[in-house]
């Protein structure tokens, strides 16, 4: 089929496009007039997606998603948000609202839901593409109903987000609290054991005591090895004093000294004596005396000068072993002290640990109970919905251009169908289609006196229907 067979059937079939068009844009207007008029009450709400906490100040990252204004249209219309809107405005206690309820579900249900249901199909919410504006509207016959209906959700809706926010906060406080009380049980514990050891181990301060001790231990270390330094040395002159008059020790004594020149002087007068007069002489008898006395003076003083360094030996014995043992003994009390702080820093530890939780935990219900008893909410009310002079619908022109559009669509199906149904040679091109012959010329007959015009001069013979 092309263009000049489309507009011939066009031109046949007009009366069933137009009574097509007319039918349809008719129903359409007698429809617009006869419907009630409705009313629609927008109330708009700002979302602040920015999520900073009005308490704390801290970025909340769950509202920084992209879903989040998706999730805030879906609170507005969930049913528990409509179920406070019944409540709040008191609809279920309207006795005609009750008549409705039982001849619409046969008491099945309860009013409340079966309000909230009806008033959720006609709430229309609509969210801005580049902003965080809600608009919340609402459709029915009482402009002042819908106002209120849309203004109601609104503020049902802020209720609602401070109650989700607010609930688990509680929640959580109650938790926090109960674990404050467990922490500061195990503070106090914690203490207690530490101040018990410190008084069963009579510690007032371990780091004093432990820096006095170590000074300690490291002056005895000095005098030991001073007092092994020193028995060194006096056991090595004890060995040589021991040896007699070789000893310097015995040698440097000055009583031994004076003994020895006297002894020298008394041998010298004996010899001389020797010489001049006999052994039994008085004065050689004398000076022989003399000279024994002598001899033996120096022995005594040699055995008690060597019993002298033996016992400034012995004494330096005792004095390093003392030593000794007393450095063994401040080693072992360092050693408990050691094991003692190591011990009480257990303790201060666990004390301090304890403290820490107990501190931290304290912060987080402080914080925790100031956010639950919070009631700021990052809902704000924009725009409220005020009662509509002008009805929202029905829209007679719109309604009537749109029929328009629709029965010329309609009229046109229905002329190509007729034509299917009722198919008929319109044009040369037709008949040599239908009898599969070309067409040699076309004889021009005018039936009737009126001048043909138009496509109807195409039309030489008279239509020929197609068994």
């Amino acid at each position: 089929m092309n263009l000049s067979q489309f507009l011939l059937i066009l031109q046949a079939r007009k009366w069933i496009i137009l009574a097509a068009l007319f039918t349809t844009v008719l129903c359409t207007l007698t429809v617009s007039l006869m419907l009630p008029k409705t009313y629609k009450a927008t109330a708009s709400v700002l979302v602040n997606a920015k999520g900073v906490d009005p308490v704390t100040g801290i970025t909340m990252p769950g509202q920084l998603l992209p879903g989040y204004v998706a999730t805030q249209v879906d609170i507005i219309g969930s049913k528990n948000v409509a179920l406070r809107v019944v409540d709040q405005l008191g609809l279920d206690k309207n006795a005609a609202v009750q008549e409705q309820f039982k001849e619409s579900s046969g008491g099945k249900g309860t009013v409340r839901d079966w309000l909230a249901d009806l008033l959720l199909k006609k709430l229309d919410i609509v969210p801005a593409r580049e902003s965080s504006v809600v608009e919340i509207s609402f459709k029915g016959a009482d402009p002042v109903f819908v106002a209120a209906i849309a203004n109601a959700f609104a503020d049902e809706y802020q209720k609602v987000s401070i109650q989700l926010k607010v609930e688990p906060m509680k929640k959580a406080a109650a938790y926090f609290n109960d674990q404050l009380k467990l922490l500061r049980d195990n503070v106090e514990a914690s203490q207690a054991r530490l101040s018990k050891y410190q008084q069963e181990n009579g510690i007032v301060s371990v780091d004093n005591r432990l820096d006095v001790e170590s000074n300690r231990l490291n002056d005895l270390s000095a005098q030991l090895v001073g007092a092994q330094g020193q028995l060194m040395e006096a056991s090595s002159r004890a060995g040589m004093a021991s040896g007699g008059q070789d000893s310097p020790d015995v040698a440097g004594n000055p009583l031994v000294q004076n003994l020895k020149v006297g002894l020298g002087a008394a041998e010298a007068k004996l010899a001389e004596l020797g010489q001049r007069l006999e052994h039994n002489h008085p004065q050689y008898q004398s000076a022989k005396a003399e000279v024994d006395k002598l001899r033996s003076d120096l022995a005594n003083a040699v055995r008690t000068t060597s019993n002298s360094v033996g016992n400034n030996a012995a004494i330096l014995r005792r004095r390093e072993a003392e030593v000794r043992s007393a450095l063994e003994a401040q080693k072992k009390k360092v050693l408990e002290l050691n094991r003692t702080r190591d011990e009480l820093n257990v303790l201060a530890k666990d004390v301090e640990s304890a403290q820490r939780a107990f501190d931290a935990t304290s912060q987080r219900f402080a914080q925790t109970r100031i956010e639950s008893q919070s009631e700021q909410s990052d809902i704000a009310l924009l725009n409220p919905a005020v009662a509509p002079i002008e009805p929202s619908g029905p829209r007679v022109v719109l309604n009537t251009l749109l029929s328009v559009v629709l029965g010329g669509f309609l009229g046109l199906g229905l002329a190509l169908l007729s034509e299917m149904l009722d198919r008929r040679v319109r044009s040369e091109a037709d008949l040599a289609e239908a009898l599969d012959i070309p067409v040699f010329g076309v004889i021009e007959w005018n039936a009737t006196k009126r001048k043909p015009s138009g496509l109807k001069k195409l039309l030489a013979p008279r239509a020929l229907r197609l068994n």
